[in-house]
């Protein structure tokens, strides 16, 4: 019911649900590798994305540092760890689990993700999280003309936009740069990554009379090759704008803040 409530599939895979991860994976600090290995483990602290839960025989010698105490998870109770690569020092970035509540995860370790330099699938880097291997992300031009106002100002508008599908998320709709009107527009600071998308090149706030709402908009000028079709174009947050679609106004999705 949730679905056709939204108008946008909803992700399934419950809480500690394990699955594994036919992907060598490898983490990097300090240029040493941390972490090599083919048999991790995708493990679901919350619905939306895994985690990476890695075999502890495969963690580089010397790399974790014992911090001789204990934390409960919602996966097993832990012994917390230190990660130490060359001179780069990253307290409390991993946990082992001595006690696992969940099948599977006996010697295994979950490495802090944002206290690594660098996360790869293969030779592919990965950002802000694992790809979870039940999302679909396509990106499809299309002949649906779409518009987005603010406060009753038109922000952009297109006859041929690019529409992001993705498991779990509202549909993004990317407007050629020709169809936006950058008057009323700011650029902004903020960098955001994504781990289908990449990494944003540009930011946007947008201005109406005295009212400045902060990044509302942005951009991939270098996508990652699945998502080629977006590169250059630029998206607004239907959480925040209101878009119309081939005429009809969509509602305002929840909040999701997921780009």
């Amino acid at each position: 019911m949730e679905s056709s409530v939204n108008g946008y599939p909803q992700v399934l895979v419950s809480v500690n649900h394990v699955e594994p991860v036919p992907r060598r994976i490898r983490a990097f600090l300090g240029g040493r590798s941390v972490v090599d290995t083919t048999a991790a483990l995708y493990v679901w602290e919350w619905p939306h994305y895994p985690q990476y839960y890695l075999p502890v025989a495969d963690v580089a010698d010397d790399v974790l540092v014992d911090e001789q105490h204990t934390r409960k998870t919602r996966q097993g109770v832990a012994r917390m760890y230190g990660i130490q690569a060359g001179d780069q020092k990253r307290p409390g970035a991993a946990r082992v689990l001595t006690e696992p509540a969940v099948d599977g995860l006996a010697d295994t370790v979950r490495l802090d993700w944002a206290a690594m330099d660098s996360w790869f699938e293969e030779d592919e880097r990965v950002f802000v999280h694992p790809r979870n291997p039940y999302t679909r992300v396509d990106a499809l031009r299309s002949t649906r003309p779409v518009r987005v106002e603010l406060d009753g100002v038109l922000l952009a508008e297109s006859p041929a936009p690019v529409m992001v599908f993705e498991t779990g998320l509202p549909t993004r709709y990317y407007i050629d740069r020709t169809g936006v009107l950058f008057d009323h527009l700011e650029p902004s600071d903020t960098v955001t990554e994504c781990p289908y998308k990449g990494t944003t090149s540009g930011y946007w706030s947008v201005r109406i009379g005295d009212t400045l709402h902060p990044d509302l908009a942005w951009a991939y000028d270098f996508p990652t090759r699945q998502l080629a079709p977006i590169a250059g174009l630029v998206c607004f947050y239907n959480e925040k704008v209101d878009i119309t679609v081939d005429g009809q106004t969509l509602p305002r999705p929840r909040t999701h803040f997921f780009r």
